[in-house]
Formats: C-alpha cells, structure tokens, sequence
C-alpha cells in the first residue's frame, strides 16, 4: 500500500493542521459539562477516533487540545512527535514498529501540551490513529500562532518556525 491509496481506501479527508484523517468513533455516552475539568464549554463525548496519516514533507502543525491524546502506530514508517509542556520543557517522541531502535507502538499526548508531527526522514508515509478522551471537539483545539509560541518558548524557535503554520 501507499499513501495515496490509503488516502483513497480509508476515505481520509484533509485536517485543518496538515495530513489527513476520518474519525471511525465517537462515543454515544456524553460526559456533562459541569464534571468536565476547568475550561471545556459544553458536554463531550466519552471518547472519539480518528485514522491519521502524514505523508513525506508534510507536517501536523504545532497545536494542542484540552483533553489527553493515545497515538497509535499503524503501519508506514517512523512518525515523531515533538512535544513542548507547558513549562517548555521539550521532548520527541518515534513512533513505528521497531521497539528494538527506540520507537513505540502506543504514546498518550497529555492533555495542554503543545505537538506537532511528523514523518521520520525516509519514511514515505505514516499511518497512525488517535484516540481523545473526553472525546475530541474543535472547541478544545487551538493551532499555535508562530509568533506567540515562539515568544513563550524562545529556546525551540527554529523548532517551532519549522513545524507552524
């Protein structure tokens, strides 16, 4: 298979910060507002799924959500998340199939971080999916203007101009 077949057979579509995806769940169980943590507007679903594929020389932009995220490797080659916690701590993480180098099958973005993705150089494609709980909304997301994250956290600059819309 290839990312352009994939694309095709999986229905993917466009994401607003890079690459493509389909959601595949969402739970019919909803979580009401006012249990919800601090800052959510409105009630959420359980949890949602989304098939999510990233081909070579393009990227997920720099954003982040209110709840955590599971990543979780499908097939293709190695994908990294770059990750900034609110403290500007830096960390990336490789997905892919190869334990025995480092790279992991499952990895969970805690909710608020700033990531952005992307494939692994010589990989053609990386197909992943992931998993939000309490379930994904757009009202939750938030894609990182450069020049503001770049002013919080000036010591991943070139990280950052590189992977931001």
């Amino acid at each position: 298979m290839n990312a352009i077949q994939l694309i095709t057979d999986l229905k993917l579509q466009s994401h607003p910060e890079g690459g493509f995806f389909r959601e595949t769940y969402r739970s019919s169980g909803v979580i009401p507002q006012n249990v919800l943590p601090e800052g959510f507007k409105g009630d959420r679903h359980y949890c949602t799924s989304i098939y999510f594929l990233l081909q070579q020389g393009d990227y997920s932009a720099f954003h982040r959500i209110k709840s955590d995220e599971g990543w979780h490797f499908y097939q293709g080659g190695p994908l990294l998340i770059h990750l900034i916690s609110p403290e500007g701590s830096y960390l990336v993480v490789t997905m892919g199939n190869q334990p025995s180098l480092g790279q992991v099958f499952q990895f969970v973005v805690p909710a608020r971080y700033w990531f952005a993705s992307e494939p692994a150089r010589g990989s053609e494609y990386s197909l992943v999916g992931c998993t939000v709980s309490p379930g994904f909304d757009f009202q939750d997301f938030e894609m990182a203007a450069r020049e503001s994250l770049t002013s919080l956290f000036p010591q991943h600059q070139s990280l950052i101009e590189r992977l931001s819309r």
